[in-house]
């Protein structure tokens, strides 16, 4: 997942160029297979199996960069790709696409995507306020494409159960976050994981252990909501714990790491893992990603995502 292209005024949502024309000619030259997204989302959901080494490329908002600098060099590679768009800066904002530019990129064969229109912290919003993000971001999109895109992105990577529940019922055919971690079948088709690409996290050696990871098949994932949302009864650290299918092999040499906890503790009971933490989760956004190396060389990778309300924006 991606935003910016060589925008250095943006460091921690940009990619450098070079880095970026590294990850193409990576992709272009290894044993990998660039699908577009609607390809996997239906072999997903069918449970038909993909190609060892599948990636699929994503760019969420609408910054004019896209339109400059990835297509291009993805047009020129061959290279499918989604743009997850948030409706209301398109053509209002200096820096953002036209819906002109969306349309060139999308007969071009471009999937666009729906990621809200206001770009709002949607999950700790209001029912009201959601419902009526949704229903303006809609009509835009009927307006402007003459159709509304069949997948979402959270805004930020942030969902809830209520707001999960919303874009499933809205009848999208799958959505996802911003938690690391590499989809597979079984996964909930309405927070599929996806590595965030910038210039700290877009270095050769990062690139190549997440477009070589393989997934870390779980079922059982506790706690089930992202949000943790004082009054809602969700302990602040929550339980958290998962269960690893068989045929990840061993997990002797599993390891999860906290975004905000250096001390964390980790119990396997069978295939049953345990995680517990030292520290509260503080405001916003924060993560737990675990990882099994293989004997070849590579990682199996689970991500999870946590958001408690009372950042500042």
């Amino acid at each position: 997942m991606y935003h910016r292209f060589g925008e250095d005024a943006y460091p921690s949502t940009s990619i450098q160029l070079d880095q970026f024309e590294e990850h193409v000619a990576k992709l272009t030259s290894g044993p990998y297979h660039v699908l577009s997204l609607s390809q996997v989302v239906v072999a997903l959901r069918e449970d038909t199996p993909l190609p060892d080494r599948t990636v699929v490329i994503t760019i969420d908002d609408a910054y004019r960069s896209i339109y400059t600098e990835a297509f291009p060099r993805l047009q020129a590679a061959g290279l499918p790709f989604t743009i997850f768009v948030n409706t209301d800066s398109v053509g209002q904002v200096a820096g953002v696409l036209t819906w002109e530019e969306l349309r060139i990129m999308e007969d071009a064969g471009v999937e666009i995507g729906a990621h809200s229109a206001g770009h709002a912290h949607m999950a700790i919003q209001d029912r009201g306020a959601m419902e009526e993000d949704l229903a303006r971001m809609t009509a835009t999109f009927l307006t402007e494409l003459g159709h509304v895109p069949a997948l979402f992105a959270y805004p930020y990577g942030e969902y809830s159960s209520e707001l999960r529940a919303m874009v499933e019922d809205a009848g999208y055919g799958a959505a996802f976050g911003q938690h690391s971690g590499v989809a597979t079948a079984g996964s909930d088709m309405f927070t599929l994981p996806r590595f965030a690409l910038n210039e700290r996290y877009g270095e050769p050696d990062r690139f190549a252990t997440i477009v070589d990871a393989l997934p870390l098949p779980v079922s059982d994932a506790l706690p089930s909501d992202m949000l943790i949302q004082p009054g809602s009864g969700m302990a602040n650290p929550p339980a958290i714990g998962f269960t690893v299918g068989e045929d990840a092999g061993r997990l002797d040499r599993l390891a999860c790491f906290a975004s905000h906890d250096e001390g964390l503790s980790m119990d396997l009971l069978g295939r049953r893992v345990e995680v517990r933490l030292t520290r509260p989760f503080p405001p916003g956004r924060s993560r737990l990603n675990c990882t099994l190396p293989t004997a070849d060389g590579r990682f199996r990778w689970y991500g999870m995502a946590f958001l408690v309300p009372g950042a500042e924006d």
